[in-house]
């Protein structure tokens, strides 16, 4: 401290004309400079220094305490973030499952539709040929009836007009010596 005093002196001396000591204490730079040395002496002597390093330690102390819970909040986001990617993944995964059944369940709803289509046109072309056959059988049966009754009808009437009495005695006859023959 003497030595900084000492060279503020010297400087104040020099800078005024460098005359004696009567005159540098009439200098106000000499006094500045004194002013200035007891200011430094009184904020060593209070322990300022120490005060402010103390307070910068606590600064950086802060600093580095909230650097490294901001890495340890930049970690969890991370985490955080690759959970999210995996899950997304997963649910991506699982939704091209889902639709990947509901395309095959719906081309097997397809063939069966179609299967059911065919089976149903099947039944229905077969009841259909059933039906007209039935019908076919029934007209033919009854063009055979009306046949019939028809020929018999006309025998009938070939005989009674045909055939008398006489004819019919001789015809009675005839039958009556086939079963006595026979």
């Amino acid at each position: 401290m003497a030595n900084l005093t000492l060279v503020l002196s010297e400087a104040a001396g020099a800078a005024h004309g460098g005359g004696a000591a009567g005159s540098i204490l009439s200098s106000p730079s000499w006094w500045v400079a004194l002013a200035m040395t007891i200011f430094l002496g009184v904020l060593v002597w209070k322990k300022a220094p120490a005060g402010i390093g103390a307070m910068l330690d606590k600064k950086i102390a802060e600093i580095a305490r909230q650097l490294s819970e901001a890495e340890q909040l930049r970690l969890d986001a991370e985490s955080l973030k690759a959970e999210y990617e995996a899950k997304l993944a997963d649910a991506a995964k699982e939704a091209d499952d889902l639709r990947a059944r509901a395309e095959a369940e719906a081309e097997g709803l397809v063939a069966k539709a179609k299967a059911d289509a065919t089976a149903l046109i099947g039944r229905r072309k077969q009841m259909a040929e059933d039906r007209i056959a039935a019908a076919e059988a029934s007209a033919l049966a009854d063009v055979r009836e009306a046949a019939a009754k028809a020929a018999t009808d006309a025998a009938a009437a070939l005989i009674a007009a045909r055939h008398d009495a006489k004819a019919d005695a001789a015809l009675v006859d005839k039958a009556i010596a086939a079963v006595a023959k026979g």
